[in-house]
């Protein structure tokens, strides 16, 4: 099954220029759904994942069933403000301004294996840093994965982990 046949694009969205690349017709449809899912565990499975990291907030929809899935935990990466009790945060720099990507303080063990998955990976500005705040709440980061990668920016040249996604747009 061709996956970008369940991925729609949505043209100057969220602004004129923007190429939004729509997963919602993806995961309405439960054999596209499904085969997604699959492809995406058995990337993972072959890092051995304790847990795994989703990124704010579409990435949750990936990693939640995904780690359910593969028999592992799952914890989020999230804006600042969203998570209960005593968070670690890391601000990080955009292409226009900076950010601050948090997570729960108590969420991961010294030691433990964290892939880190989001929908997309376009610069790879969130992607490193999700992957540097788990590195400094002391996890092993073996891979992050996408459900689609934007070759055209380069985001995983940033990116310190090896990087796999199941759709690529873009040379």
């Amino acid at each position: 099954m061709n996956l970008k046949d369940h991925i729609r694009g949505i043209p100057d969205f969220p602004k004129p220029g923007i190429l939004f690349y729509d997963i919602s017709t993806l995961l309405r449809n439960p054999d596209a759904w499904q085969v997604a899912m699959g492809r995406l565990a058995r990337v993972v499975r072959a890092y051995h994942p304790d847990l795994l990291a989703g990124v704010e907030s579409r990435g949750f929809l990936l990693a939640a069933p995904l780690a359910l899935k593969l028999g592992c935990g799952f914890v989020m990466l999230r804006k600042p403000g969203k998570l209960p009790g005593k968070t670690v945060g890391l601000d990080y720099q955009l292409e226009y301004g900076s950010d601050r990507i948090e997570i729960q303080a108590d969420a991961v063990n010294p030691g433990q294996r964290v892939v880190v998955v989001d929908d997309l990976l376009a610069t790879g500005g969130t992607m490193a840093a999700g992957i540097a705040l788990l590195k400094n709440v002391k996890a092993e980061v073996p891979a992050a994965v996408a459900l689609i990668e934007l070759e055209a920016l380069h985001g995983r040249d940033r990116l310190d982990v090896p990087f796999e996604a199941l759709v690529r747009y873009g040379h």
